[in-house]
């Protein structure tokens, strides 16, 4: 036998002994008793299934699942009955634990009205694609509201925005919410449901009223206020907004205090008198 050939055989035998030594260690492992380590759990509710906000819970809609005793959910529950009968003021996914901020007090009912905070309202205005930016103003975000009128001091057309930072309750009617989760189509946002403080609301319906309004979708995180002067149909044109014109009373008549007109201009002539060159006005 050769030096080559046995090389091969040597090598053959050592692929032959690597093959059956893993084929035991295999069996082996497969054979050990699996060990379970027992993880100390409390029971807790949950949904079992997404829970559109202002729902009335049932227990349908609950689940009791094992929640790790060392993590548990702060202001979770226990039983079922706990929250059944109660409204949902947020929407929560499914196998989400169900918490007390996120349920409206007893009694409180169910729908829009217990998402609504202390002080504030919440008041719809129609809207179509253009309105509602395209369809991107959705329940949560965060919208100014302009309106285009005719200024009342000369009869103009102006826009301005009237209200600023307002959140979005919800988007389009409760009809066409259900439909589309029944046909599991997008919401058509007919109507959006802003919330406002009670000025604000007032504001909103005087100016869908009166005038066109415009929703203008903002950056959640930006909250600084919308502080503009308004447009005017002269300075869209370019020209100049004419001044304010100031009203007095004398007596029984009402004066319009015009402006003064702005001074002449003065016209200058360059004078250059050795290496010293002057303006001088011409009088």
């Amino acid at each position: 036998m050769n030096r080559q050939t046995r090389t091969l055989v040597v090598i053959a035998v050592a692929v032959i002994v690597a093959s059956a030594a893993s084929f035991f260690m295999y069996r082996l492992v497969q054979q050990m008793p699996v060990r379970e380590v027992e993880v100390g759990s409390v029971p807790t509710v949950v949904a079992a299934r997404n829970i559109p906000v202002g729902t009335m819970l049932v227990k349908e809609d609950l689940k009791i699942v094992g929640w790790p005793a060392r993590t548990p959910v702060a202001g979770g529950f226990k039983a079922v009955d706990e929250v059944t009968n109660r409204g949902l003021i947020s929407a929560i996914a499914e196998n989400e634990p169900i918490t007390e901020p996120k349920l409206s007090p007893l009694g409180a009912g169910a729908g829009l009205a217990p998402t609504i905070p202390s002080g504030m309202r919440a008041i719809s205005v129609r809207v179509n694609e253009v309105i509602g930016v395209a369809g991107f103003v959705i329940p949560g975000s965060r919208v100014d509201l302009m309106v285009t009128v005719k200024d009342p001091g000369n009869q103009a057309p102006i826009t301005k925005a009237v209200v600023n930072n307002i959140e979005v309750l919800t988007a389009g009617s409760r009809y066409d919410q259900e439909n589309s989760r029944a046909e599991g189509k997008p919401i058509p946002t007919g109507v959006v449901t802003l919330l406002a403080t009670p000025q604000d609301a007032e504001k909103i319906q005087l100016a869908a009223s009166e005038g066109s309004i415009t929703l203008t979708l903002r950056n959640p995180l930006d909250v600084t206020p919308t502080q503009t002067l308004g447009a005017r149909l002269p300075g869209l044109l370019g020209n100049p907004s004419p001044p304010p014109v100031e009203k007095r009373v004398e007596g029984r008549r009402v004066v319009q205090a015009v402006p003064p007109p702005p001074p002449p201009k003065i016209y200058t002539v360059e004078a250059i008198r050795a290496a010293k060159r002057t303006e001088e006005p011409v009088r």
